[in-house]
């Protein structure tokens, strides 16, 4: 069985918390010109970016999901496009405290001998 990927955009500008599933699916077609009934994800973040919204549509009905963090901050997207695609593992590692805009490798090593 095929599974496709699922869909995650991200509103890059804070949003009043506030505003609940009406009010957000609202702003997912007006401002971010696509569809909650998609089935996919939408990220909206409060201006400390401290708090996070996540909306869909499950096919019976709206979900919405809130996170806030008591210590930290969410490393959101301060400029670039208003609208951000993310993958799945980039919604994870945001998540769990990543930077997803400037993401870092590991440190090259360079060795001139194994021992």
């Amino acid at each position: 069985m095929f599974v496709e990927p699922l869909a995650v955009y991200l509103h890059r500008e804070p949003v009043d918390f506030r505003q609940s599933i009406n009010g957000l699916t609202a702003r997912v077609e007006g401002t971010m010109h696509l569809s909650p009934l998609s089935g996919a994800l939408f990220l909206f973040c409060n201006r400390q970016r401290t708090r996070l919204k996540l909306l869909y549509w499950d096919h019976t009905g709206f979900a919405l999901w809130y996170k806030r963090l008591e210590e930290a901050r969410f490393r959101w997207p301060r400029t670039g496009d208003a609208v951000w695609t993310l993958t799945e593992g980039e919604l994870h590692a945001l998540l769990q405290g990543y930077d997803i805009v400037r993401p870092a490798p590991h440190k090259i090593l360079h060795y001139s001998r194994v021992l």
